[in-house]
């Protein structure tokens, strides 16, 4: 029997318990001899700070720290908003990408078949599509310093933040980039607003020298704004798109209605040495949390990207994402992505059904 391996569950807030619990069963449910997973939850976010007064209590980054991969739920709700923003939920899951290095964050947007029609565009525009955000996140102006709020010599207050990117970190996410199009159709997409801004000319040219490496696979840049316009006007000419860590947020929360549903969603948060942190790019939703009726599909999608990227299990990650494709040809669907009149399942019920498909695939 091979050595147990640890993953760190952190549901944080919302719905954040209730996704997470099904994404839990599911890589129990692939866990075994040759795959033996342990489990070690732990609170973040809202639930951090109720706990123990920090949205990142020292126990939970022990937890994080002894384990192999971090599935992580959402963090957030309306109740946090008035605090100090260090003691904010948003700030734990913010320090866990700092503190692990986690600086490329995959976002794959993919349309199946089934929810074509689900997407708010014309199914012919979005049916087949298959992107990879490939975004830098532990840069740029979320984290550049110096930032706060003034009183400017005119006497007036003013808020600032600063952009910035050093070469090293730019080179690392392009190299990210190219390397996973190379395994695709071999198309970047450099996202950028070099037009107006210094740090993002210095982003084009550092992807471009980086792309000399990769003669493979062909390159193309894009202004941001343009980048918004065409992913609703034609997704499908790209392939991946890499981009900092402000734009990526925009644009992959973008790309995620093409699919029919944010909860639609996985995304991978990995390191040079492909630790990760995996979570669904959907918030916590305190509107439904506790009704049973959020979509679990992005976090059990997240778990299957945590058996790929950071343990190496290829097999297991493509039963995974296999069960979820034949739930959905089956006509299951959660609210969300259900159409109008069409009878749902709640979260427990569409996790059931992935364990049935894993269990008959």
């Amino acid at each position: 029997m091979s050595e147990p391996v640890r993953i760190a569950v952190l549901p944080g807030d919302g719905i954040g318990p209730e996704t997470t619990a099904e994404a839990v069963r599911v890589l129990q449910a692939v866990s075994g001899a040759s795959l033996p997973l342990v489990f070690e939850t732990a609170p973040v976010g809202g639930a951090g700070y109720d706990a123990d007064g920090d949205p990142l209590p020292a126990h939970t980054l022990a937890v994080c720290e002894r384990s192999a991969a971090i599935l992580f739920g959402s963090v957030g709700a309306p109740r946090y908003d008035t605090l100090p923003r260090a003691s904010r939920p948003e700030q734990g899951l913010l320090r866990l990408r700092k503190h692990f290095d986690l600086f490329a964050n995959l976002r794959p947007a993919i349309v199946y078949p089934e929810l074509a029609g689900a997407s708010t565009l014309k199914p012919e525009v979005v049916a087949g599509l298959d992107i990879l955000i490939v975004r830098e996140l532990t840069s740029d102006i979320y984290f550049g310093q110096p930032r706060g709020v003034r009183v400017n010599e005119a006497g007036e207050r003013e808020g600032f933040d600063t952009m910035r990117y050093t070469e090293g970190e730019i080179r690392r996410i392009a190299v990210t980039a190219f390397e996973a199009a190379a395994k695709r159709q071999r198309r970047v997409c450099s996202v950028d607003k070099a037009n107006v801004l210094e740090t993002t000319q210095f982003w084009r040219d550092v992807v471009t020298d980086v792309h000399k490496q990769f003669p493979a696979v062909e390159l193309s840049h894009m202004y941001v704004d343009n980048a918004a316009m065409q992913l609703v006007r034609a997704p499908k000419q790209f392939d991946v798109i890499v981009t900092g860590n402000m734009f990526g947020d925009i644009l992959s929360d973008e790309a995620s209605m093409l699919t029919g549903s944010i909860g639609m969603l996985p995304s991978a948060s990995l390191n040079a040495e492909r630790f990760g942190l995996y979570e669904p790019i959907h918030g916590s939703a305190p509107d439904i949390a506790g009704k049973g009726v959020a979509n679990p599909l992005a976090t059990i999608l997240s778990a299957a990207m945590l058996l790929r990227h950071s343990l190496d299990q290829q097999a297991a990650a493509a039963r995974i994402e296999a069960a979820v494709r034949r739930v959905l040809a089956q006509g299951l669907r959660t609210a969300d992505i259900a159409a109008p009149g069409a009878r749902t399942v709640g979260t427990r019920e569409m996790g059931d059904a992935v364990l049935a498909a894993l269990a008959t695939g």
